[in-house]
């Protein structure tokens, strides 16, 4: 053996040495260490002044258990001792991710239900069951409100933070009624949408309540739209018909007399003023945004997920009554889609970031937030590998017994089915390939153009007012109601009221002892 091998093997004996060789007594006494915190901690029962939903689209559990390695892995360790912030959270549930009419499950109809509290059907958007697929005369007997309109109804400002197109499934869940989850301008509409308003145009017209909205699609609906490729300054959001939903938005503000401003790049959000602007429009690509590890970080470019989350949380709390916020990692799902696992879980790092951000900026006692998918992928993670095995590798070692029919290794990452199959019918060896490259495809076991998404459970994470409620396994749609409980908005608000009535009894109690102590020092003076 050379001496540069004998370095090699001595410098990973001090790094993970201690990780590797660790007594039984470490993890006995790990454990004893999380029993008794367990043990002391106690729910949460205020009401939540502000409740924040973090969605990760297609975050499923083996996305969140790779990611969380890679993380760790940039980090120069293992990885897999790893703990994001959210799995921190005090309490933890599975939602059960079916529809009324699929086993696996859309965003549309998933995004219905975490933000309504209702079932709904394969890409149907705030419609429930009496809904009808590209039936415009459905909408108006099954369409019903969202958490955002319950929280407005209460005084309470919203947001929406997204790294889609603010008009995509998840984000138009929050204000937007449709039988077709893609009529998201009117340059998308069919003769089927007869009837039907696409979902920008409900954004702008329809939406007084939503305070923040930061995403990209401000010009997805301009047919034929040309853009400067240094600035992607194309912000027309305009219609067929010639109206530009920008302006319009601009003119509703100006008529209700509030401050507004309206930007579309990293310079413009960089510039507002939290403390002044009331209403903001932020729109920072033609269509979704940029990937993390694709983002121009510069003037021109795109903020980061965990800036735009920063922002619209000191917009939001100007208000003394509170708000509700949702903040979508978009594009873990867009990633998933096309078999790039690597850009998936930095986007999946980038959304933990915002979640972290989110936790600093808010009082547990005072803040619900809650983590949790709409739906999973068929993102697998197998083998064997020995600990600290690069996550985006080849499984190291593979056993002479588990070695592939086929002689060729494979890589821990793959997806069960997408755009990874080899037509040819003989399997790439990924030796030969380089499988962090950015746009490397991960290989599948069916041949799709774009990968499905999982139909199995997603977690939920929860912290703060009423979080205990969410134990166990539930249906997704009950994650809706926990929140509006928590906040005293929508239809169950008794317990708010009572425990007003118990808090003026308290205190009108603890002001007659204090008075009846005042009378007896008195007498005896």
């Amino acid at each position: 053996m050379d001496i540069s091998k004998e370095i090699l093997i001595f410098v990973t004996v001090l790094l993970y040495g201690k990780v590797l060789c660790q007594p039984a007594q470490v993890w006995i006494e790990s454990a004893q260490e999380e029993l008794k915190r367990l043990l002391s901690q106690k729910p949460n029962t205020n009401i939540a002044k502000n409740v924040i939903l973090f969605l990760g689209d297609g975050m499923g559990m083996s996305t969140v258990t790779a990611a969380r390695i890679l993380k760790g892995q940039l980090q120069n360790n293992p990885g897999e001792e790893t703990v994001f912030e959210f799995e921190k959270f005090p309490y933890v549930s599975l939602a059960k991710t079916y529809l009324i009419d699929r086993q696996t499950s859309d965003s549309a109809a998933t995004a219905t239900a975490l933000l309504s509290g209702f079932k709904s059907k394969y890409y149907l958007v705030g419609l429930d069951g009496n809904g009808v697929y590209k039936d415009c005369s459905t909408v108006k007997k099954s369409k019903r409100d969202s958490i955002y309109r319950w929280s407005k109804k209460e005084g309470k400002s919203t947001g929406i933070v997204t790294t889609t197109r603010i008009t995509h499934a998840t984000p138009a869940s929050a204000y937007a009624h449709t039988p077709h989850r893609d009529w998201e301008g009117d340059a998308r509409m069919t003769n089927e949408s007869v009837g039907c308003t696409d979902i920008a145009y409900q954004l702008i017209q329809d939406n007084d309540f939503i305070e923040v909205i930061f995403g990209g699609g401000r010009a997805f609906f301009l047919p034929n739209s040309t853009q400067d490729p240094e600035t992607k300054k194309v912000h027309h959001w305009q219609r067929q018909d010639g109206l530009n939903l920008i302006e319009m938005w601009k003119l509703n503000k100006e008529e209700q007399n509030v401050r507004y401003k309206y930007v579309w790049n990293k310079k413009g959000f960089d510039s507002i003023d939290v403390n002044k602007d009331d209403f903001v429009l932020g729109l920072f690509n033609p269509s979704h945004m940029d990937y993390e590890l694709e983002r121009n970080k510069g003037p021109m470019g795109e903020p980061s997920l965990a800036e735009m989350t920063s922002k619209a949380i000191k917009i939001l709390q100007k208000n003394d009554k509170g708000f509700f916020l949702m903040v979508e990692g978009g594009r873990i799902d867009h990633a998933h889609h096309d078999s790039l696992a690597k850009k998936a879980l930095h986007e999946t790092i980038a959304f933990e970031e915002a979640i972290k951000t989110a936790v600093d900026l808010t009082d547990e006692r005072e803040t619900l937030i809650v983590v949790t998918a709409d739906h999973s992928h068929t993102f697998t993670m197998g083998g064997y590998p020995k600990r600290g095995n690069d996550i985006l590798g080849v499984v190291n070692p593979i056993r002479a017994e588990d070695y592939p029919l086929d002689g060729k290794p494979f890589t821990t990452l793959m997806y069960s089915n997408g755009p990874g199959f080899s037509m040819s019918g003989e399997r790439v060896n990924p030796h030969k390939e380089d499988t962090h490259d950015l746009n490397y495809v991960f290989h599948s076991g069916v041949p799709l153009e774009s990968e499905t998404h999982g139909g199995e459970d997603v977690a939920i994470y929860a912290r703060g007012p009423m979080s205990h409620l969410l134990m166990g396994v539930r249906e997704q749609h009950y994650v809706a109601h926990v929140m509006a409980y928590a906040s005293c908005v929508g239809d169950n608000k008794d317990h708010c009221q009572q425990r007003s009535v118990n808090s003026v009894s308290v205190s009108s109690t603890s002001n007659r002892f204090m008075i009846f102590m005042i009378m007896i020092i008195c007498l005896h003076l």
